[in-house]
């Protein structure tokens, strides 16, 4: 039915929703009334329905227009949107991939950052935990859980991942606990909250207490909480749900602002870590660039453990 309906139509039919008064819409697109109203009549006939019911000069709405017509105008707004970056003297938009983790905790503050910095450039972030999305080279700067070696990235280390039981103050404080003495063993036998190892070399506390000098001598219970995402096992230490994993880089602030200590003296080093990758073969944009820079300079002094 689309190939018979002149486009022009909708753009009238958005103008004519808007205005409820055809003469004022054909103002607003420089036609005159009477061509409104036969675009407005042409796109009825070839629908097969009113669209507007006339008293008069009194326009209102059909059901079946209402619905139509929110549907033009979120496809007449996405188009505009996606126009954006073609027009001169405009923002540039440049964008950058990373896990829900690192966007959550450590990259969302110093984008903000970024944008008082540099208010003319627009920063598109996407967040998943999917290998080739993260890693697709439609993105301009990605942040990959890595090694540091990736065949089409050049990646520059962020943060190391070393991995450290951690929980609020007052969930130790309700147990009269101290965090820092804890061992293993007692540690095991706290409230553990745990998350599902998405990627095959992330770590969860099955294999975290498998690695440290001295695990438990008893089996390891089962998590009490265990969530989808990394993010929410954060989150419910945070609310004093009990004891998780923390990469001591990426709650750097929540350590400092003392909602999370350390718990233990046990750290594992996974080998891994968050790196900042530029493409491999295009140049990068001076925008791209200059966020490059942002993300390299701003990190501030690892925290101290408590």
């Amino acid at each position: 039915m689309l190939e018979k309906i002149p486009l022009e139509a909708f753009r009238v039919f958005d103008a004519a929703c808007r205005m409820m008064n055809f003469s004022r819409a054909g103002r607003e697109l420089n036609i005159t009334q009477a061509a409104v109203s036969r675009r407005i009549k042409g796109l009825e006939d070839h629908l097969g329905t009113d669209l507007f019911t006339r008293r008069g000069r009194n326009l209102a709405l059909t059901p079946e227009g209402e619905r139509l017509f929110q549907r033009v105008r979120a496809t007449l707004e996405y188009l505009e949107e996606s126009l954006e970056p073609f027009k001169s003297g405009t923002t540039q938009l440049i964008s950058i991939a990373a896990s829900g983790s690192i966007s959550h905790l450590w990259l969302g503050r110093r984008l903000k950052d970024f944008g008082k910095e540099s208010p003319n450039i627009s920063v598109r972030l996407l967040t998943t935990d999917t290998p080739s999305e993260l890693a697709s080279e439609t993105n301009d700067l990605v942040i990959l859980y890595s090694t540091g070696e990736h065949p089409r990235w050049n990646l520059t280390l962020l943060m190391k991942e070393i991995l450290v039981p951690i929980a609020s103050p007052d969930y130790l404080a309700q147990r009269g606990l101290t965090g820092d003495i804890l061992t293993a063993e007692a540690i095991a036998r706290l409230d553990l909250i745990d998350y599902e190892r998405f990627n095959a070399h992330w770590i969860s506390f099955r294999q975290w207490f498998g690695r440290i000098p001295h695990p438990p001598r008893s089996s390891l219970p089962q998590p009490r909480l265990s969530f989808s995402t990394y993010i929410m096992a954060v989150e419910a230490a945070l609310r004093g749900e009990g004891i998780a994993l923390g990469s001591l880089g990426l709650i750097e602030e929540q350590l400092k602002a003392g909602a999370l200590v350390t718990v233990g003296s046990d750290r594992v080093e996974t080998g891994f870590g968050y790196y900042l990758g530029t493409p491999r073969f295009r140049a990068l944009s001076p925008e791209a660039a200059q966020l490059h820079q942002h993300l390299l300079t701003t990190d501030e002094t690892p925290p101290a453990v408590s």
